[in-house]
């Protein structure tokens, strides 16, 4: 499903049957997915700037919002209408909240409270998957991923995150204590088929096997990228030039276990570590 009949023609071009509908047109969606008769229904939706201001992540978040708290309620109510039996859904690994130890389960709790414009973004995370779970006769299955990384990603050689990195405008903050969970893109993808095949309905975090802080992985990164190393800056100077969210992400984020998804949904990651990851992904 796509909104634009350019991107019509690339789906099928790429051998798929598309349907133009803009999520978050309940009427559309509805039409759309009646018209495909799914046995399942896959919700990898996203509305994310390729390039964006860190000084405007509330306006640069705001459309994604929208579409998961939103729009995957719309395609959940057409999907259980058509009949389908089971749907997958993608949402964020990182929205666990900023206490404890670095590493989460599922069964912990996500962070509300967040600092704006974070706490919209997580608020939108929790109706998506109160949306996939809760619905009657549907078999929902929600895959909370790390960061992507990988061809066609803000990370890869000719992304966003990697253009911040070669100028040095992603600097390692305080003490660089904030953890990220990554995911290459081939193993989203056999992440979303495993769910796909008989996994037990439930949420999953999709991540690689080692949660990292920002210290290690970001200068691991840059020197497979070939960049400079990273600068060092206080972390009140983030707070002051990006907001406290990037303060956050920088020192307190938490990172992601990926057990549950070993164990009940079958998947293992192609890419157990980003260390190896990003060498091999950038060539």
């Amino acid at each position: 499903m796509t909104r634009t009949t350019a991107k019509a023609e690339e789906i099928r071009a790429a051998g798929a049957e598309p349907a133009v509908a803009d999520a978050l047109d309940a009427g559309a969606v509805r039409d759309a997915v009646a018209a495909a008769r799914p046995e399942a229904v896959v919700q990898h939706l996203t509305d994310l700037p390729t390039r964006f201001n860190p000084r405007k992540l509330k306006r640069a978040f705001a459309a994604n919002d929208r579409l998961r708290a939103v729009g995957t309620p719309n395609l959940v109510t057409a999907a259980t209408g058509a009949g389908a039996r089971r749907f997958v859904a993608q949402t964020i690994a990182f929205v666990y909240a900023a206490e404890g130890g670095p590493v989460k389960s599922e069964e912990d709790p996500l962070y509300l409270e967040a600092p704006a414009p974070f706490d919209r973004s997580v608020a939108a995370c929790e109706t998506l998957e109160r949306s996939v779970t809760g619905a009657e006769g549907l078999a929902g299955v929600v895959l909370r991923f790390g960061f992507w990384y990988g061809p066609g990603t803000g990370y890869a050689r000719d992304g966003a995150i990697a253009e911040f990195v070669r100028k040095r405008r992603f600097p390692i903050a305080g003490g660089g204590e904030g953890v990220s969970s990554f995911v290459h893109v081939d193993d989203v993808v056999e992440a979303t088929i495993a769910a796909l095949t008989g996994a037990p309905p439930g949420i999953y975090n999709v991540v690689d096997d080692e949660p990292a802080p920002l210290r290690e992985w970001l200068p691991a990164y840059a020197d497979a990228l070939g960049a400079p190393s990273p600068r060092r800056v206080p972390a009140w100077l983030v707070s002051l030039l990006g907001g406290r969210y990037l303060r956050y992400s920088a020192t307190e984020q938490r990172g992601a276990s990926n057990a549950k998804a070993r164990r009940e949904l079958g998947w293992s990651p192609r890419y157990p570590s980003w260390r190896e990851g990003f060498r091999e992904a950038l060539g």
